[in-house]
């Protein structure tokens, strides 16, 4: 899609006409070789912290993903006329921050799972993963200083602001929604849901990537503040989606299925589902989102819980001999079950809550849409516009 100019070479992106998914697809695939490339000399060459640190560090950033973030870094500054060259090492910065948050957050939210692999905490322990996440941060830095030599120390301080600004932004609302799980909020709305949104998702997976590469490319302030409006409500559409394929999506999904609701994540689409449902629903549903998600350890014993529970169910003669050999492993584990999670999902269905979230979505992208057309003075015409505009089209319609 993108046809390097002299000196930029490493990116080979042919463009040809194509449904707007499939080209974003293969954008995206194009972007992510120079992208990976870049990651690997953020990597120290130390041999004795390979095995220990940089090697998983490697691994988990290797794993196949959409890279959608230095991908719009790049499309943003080239559709503004600036190079790959000097907006790469920033693209790379982004994607490492990606994935930082990315194990943080799955120790966090106890998630198994990441890009159809175990999640790091799994592979190496919680200790090693958070670890792991906070070399990805200090990593970071050193590119964002290197900046004043590549693009200038002006840009380079606007950039190092903005993404330190969304780095801010993101642990803010990342504590907002750690705060309503730890004390068992129900009471949501969708502009505290928005909120939350724009700080942890929208900020640094949208706003900070399109307005570093428009900073880098020299884009006029006027530019750069639609740019910000897009990015945002792009943002925020892209994590409704994101919740909206946790309970829809097909095997294309790369996270566990309805992980949410185990993790009891304060969506748009559940605090919905709680606004439509009875007192009585609504009181049993509070009850299980104070629940704690299942840990790894606890499988085993929800499991034996279920088999005794199916026992007794079905042989009346012996359910007080069950009974009286479940009591101990009940007080053991008090989380969250199948039966819960299920009736959660039914409040879902029934309530309408994933149509209401696509309504708010397709809200959130026409307001992307009309922004970017707002900076139609200042990008002309290429397929590197087209890849933004492409991006609103993609969460408009993703299904992994």
């Amino acid at each position: 899609m993108l046809n390097a100019s002299e000196g930029e070479a490493r990116v080979d992106v042919t463009w040809r006409p194509a449904p707007s998914l499939e080209r974003i697809e293969d954008a995206l695939a194009s972007y992510r070789g120079p992208i990976m490339e870049e990651l690997g000399r953020l990597l120290p060459a130390d041999a004795r912290m390979r095995a220990v640190l940089y090697d998983p560090i490697r691994e988990h950033a290797l794993r196949p993903g959409k890279g959608l973030r230095p991908a719009i870094c790049l499309a943003t500054c080239r559709a503004l006329g600036g190079g790959i060259e000097a907006c790469l090492p920033t693209a790379a910065v982004l994607e490492m921050l990606h994935n930082a948050f990315l194990i943080h957050d799955d120790v966090e939210d106890g998630s198994l799972v990441r890009r159809d692999q175990p999640a790091m905490h799994v592979l190496y322990g919680a200790a090693a993963a958070i670890n792991a996440g906070d070399a990805m941060l200090a990593l970071a830095l050193r590119p964002l200083l290197d900046n004043t030599a590549l693009i200038g120390l002006g840009k380079a301080l606007r950039v190092l602001e903005t993404i330190a600004d969304a780095v801010r932004h993101t642990v803010e609302g990342q504590a907002l929604e750690l705060d309503w799980i730890r004390h068992g909020a129900a009471a949501i709305d969708d502009r505290d849901y928005l909120t939350v949104v724009e700080k942890k998702t929208a900020s640094y997976s949208f706003v900070a990537p399109t307005v570093s590469g428009a900073i880098i490319a020299g884009a006029p302030e006027a530019c750069i503040a639609h740019l910000s409006r897009f990015a945002q409500s792009v943002g925020v559409a892209f994590q409704i989606r994101d919740d909206v394929l946790n309970l829809r999506a097909g095997e294309r999904w790369g996270k566990e299925r309805l992980d949410d609701l185990w993790e009891g994540k304060r969506t748009l689409v559940l605090a919905h589902a709680l606004r439509q449902a009875s007192f009585a629903e609504r009181s049993r549903a509070e009850r299980i989102l104070r629940k704690p998600r299942p840990t790894v350890n606890d499988d085993a014993v929800v499991g034996s819980v279920d088999a005794l529970e199916r026992i007794a169910a079905a042989e009346p003669r012996v359910r007080d001999a069950i009974e009286a050999a479940l009591a101990p492993l009940r007080k053991q584990v008090d989380a969250k079950r199948p039966d819960d999670v299920a009736f959660l999902r039914e409040l879902i269905d029934r309530a309408g809550s994933l149509d209401h979230a696509d309504s708010i979505a397709e809200v959130q992208a026409d307001r992307a849409l009309a922004a970017l057309s707002d900076c139609a003075p200042w990008i002309p015409a290429s397929p590197h516009a087209s890849f933004l505009h492409d991006i609103i089209e993609f969460v408009r319609r993703r299904d992994h």
